[in-house]
């Protein structure tokens, strides 16, 4: 009999993957594209992501729930800035709306107005997913040894 490959530490995994919100609201997904392949611990998938994947095989097909501490965390209020107005002269500015803003190495850094006045605008710097639990639908197509 064939030693079934599960996946775990030193395994490249090829996987169909769909990130859902609570809603049903698909935020990715690659069943409608190529499959998408990783080595595990990588940096490719959020450690809670894989660690969710661990002992799965080839053809396993599953729903799991991300709770946000496994996935992109809680939001933190230190990452909400408030910034004068000025800085935003010739933007017409809307709430939702990514602005994108280059930190003291010139890293590009997206933000997302949260409010604004004449005075002053408010600037999420969280990622849009903190603090979601998220469905992972997952169908591992293939498992093999890195």
């Amino acid at each position: 009999m064939i030693d079934e490959q599960r996946i775990g530490s030193d395994k490249v995994v090829t996987l169909h993957f769909a990130l859902k919100l609570a809603t049903g609201e698909v935020v990715d997904t690659t069943f409608d594209k190529q499959p998408a392949t990783f080595k595990v611990g990588d940096g490719n998938l959020l450690p809670g992501f894989e660690a969710a994947l661990y002992g799965f095989k080839a053809g396993d097909k599953r729903t799991l729930q991300i709770e946000p501490e496994n996935a992109f965390g809680q939001p933190n209020p230190q990452n909400v800035q408030v910034m004068p107005r000025s800085q935003f002269q010739d933007m017409e500015l809307s709430e939702g709306l990514m602005v994108i803003f280059n930190d003291a190495a010139n890293t590009e850094l997206p933000g997302v107005v949260k409010a604004f006045d004449e005075a002053q605008v408010t600037i999420d710097f969280n990622h849009p997913l903190a603090g979601k639990t998220l469905s992972f639908d997952v169908e591992i197509i293939e498992v093999k040894p890195a």
